[in-house]
C-alpha cells in the first residue's frame, strides 16, 4: 500500500532563479524536522531567465521536486489551477517563490487543516514591506471583498501563502486573474470553514516585483465577475431574465399610457400630438427591445450553460518528476 503524501507545496513562478535555491533548501530543512512526506511543484510560468535550468537541477537532487513549464507567461492563476490538478497531497500549500513567504509557517498552516479542520487557511501579512502604493489599494480592496463576499474573518484574500484540505483545490477553478479571491471561490463552491493565520512577510530578496498599478483595477473587475459567475452561471435567465422583464414591462406600462391617453383625448375633441411624435414613446420603444434583447441574452444562456463543459488548456511545454 502506497504511503500518502502529506503536503504538496505548489509554488508558481516567473523569473525566479535566483531565489529558487535557497527556497527549495528552506523548504527541504522544515520538512525533515517535521518528518513530513511531501512533494514541491514548481510551476514556471514561461520564465525568460534560467529558471527552469534550475528546476531541472532541483529535481535531480531531490525526487520530491517537480516541474511544469509553461510555453508562455499565463498568469499566476493558471500556474496555480495546473499545481492543484497535479497535486496528491492531503494538504495543499500555496507560497511565492521570491521569498517573502516564510517556509517556517508551513506546519502550523498543515496543522489547522489536520487537527483544526479548517477547509483553507489564508496566511496574513499584517506587517508588511510593501509601498504605500501598494497597501492601500490593497486594504480598499480587502474591505470591498469582505462586504461583498461575507468573509468577514479575512484582512488579505490575495496573500500568497495559503493552506487548503485537499478536496478544496480539486473542486475550484482558478482562471484569469481569479487567484486573488480564491477564499471566495471556496466559499461559494460549499466550503465553509475558513480562516487566516498571521504571517511573517519578508523583504524582497532577489528581483523586483511582477505586479503593477494596473492589477488593482482588473482585481475589481475581477471581482464582479467571481460574483456574477458564482450566483447566475448555472441560471443566467435569473439575472438577464428578471433585467428584461422589468425593462419590457417598463415600456410596455409607458406604451400603453401613451395610446391610452391619445384615445381618450380624442374621444374628447382634444387636439394633441401623434404618439410617435412624443420623446416619451421613443423612450418607452428602446426599453421594449432592450427588454426582449435581454430575455434572449438570458434564454440563450440557459442553453449554453446547459450544454457546455468547461475547461481551461494551457500550453504545457515540459514536466520533470511526473510519473508518465
Amino acid at each position: 500500500m502506497l504511503k500518502s503524501t502529506n503536503i504538496s507545496v505548489v509554488i508558481p513562478l516567473y523569473n525566479e532563479d535566483e531565489s529558487l535555491p535557497e527556497l527549495i533548501t528552506w523548504i527541504e530543512d522544515v520538512m525533515q524536522r517535521n518528518q513530513f512526506s511531501y512533494e514541491v511543484l514548481l510551476i514556471d510560468d514561461g520564465s525568460t531567465d534560467q529558471s527552469w535550468k534550475v528546476i531541472g537541477e532541483l529535481c535531480k537532487k531531490n525526487n520530491n521536486i517537480k516541474g511544469i513549464r509553461f510555453r508562455r507567461n499565463y498568469g499566476k492563476s493558471a500556474a496555480l489551477n495546473i499545481g492543484f490538478s497535479k497535486s496528491v497531497g492531503d494538504v495543499v500549500i500555496t507560497m511565492d517563490a521570491d521569498l517573502q513567504d516564510s517556509p517556517d509557517e508551513i506546519p502550523d498552516l498543515y496543522k489547522m487543516i489536520v487537527e483544526d479542520g479548517y477547509d483553507l487557511v489564508s496566511g496574513w501579512k499584517k506587517k508588511r514591506y510593501d509601498p504605500l502604493s501598494k497597501t492601500i489599494p490593497t486594504r480598499l480592496f480587502n474591505w470591498v471583498t469582505r462586504k461583498m463576499s461575507g468573509i468577514n474573518n479575512l484582512h488579505d484574500f490575495n496573500c500568497g501563502l495559503k493552506s487548503y484540505k485537499k478536496e478544496v483545490v480539486k473542486n475550484i477553478e482558478v482562471y484569469n486573474e481569479m487567484h486573488r479571491y480564491i477564499p471566495v471561490i471556496a466559499k461559494w463552491a460549499g466550503f465553509y470553514k475558513i480562516t487566516e493565520k498571521e504571517v511573517q512577510h519578508r523583504a524582497r530578496k532577489y528581483g523586483t516585483t511582477k505586479f503593477g498599478l494596473e492589477r488593482f483595477i482588473n482585481g475589481f473587475l475581477d471581482l464582479l465577475t467571481i460574483f456574477f459567475v458564482s450566483k447566475f452561471s448555472k441560471k443566467p435567465m435569473h439575472f438577464f431574465g428578471v433585467l428584461g422583464t422589468l425593462s419590457f414591462f417598463t415600456g410596455f406600462i409607458i406604451t400603453s399610457w401613451l395610446i391610452g391617453k391619445k384615445v381618450y383625448n380624442a374621444y374628447h375633441l382634444v387636439d394633441q400630438r401623434g404618439v410617435a411624435d412624443q420623446p416619451l414613446f421613443y423612450l418607452a420603444l428602446v426599453l421594449l427591445i432592450i427588454g426582449v434583447q435581454l430575455f434572449l441574452a438570458g434564454f440563450i444562456g440557459e442553453m449554453i450553460s446547459r450544454n457546455s463543459s468547461e475547461r481551461n488548456i494551457y500550453g504545457i511545454k515540459e514536466e520533470i518528476g511526473f510519473e508518465s
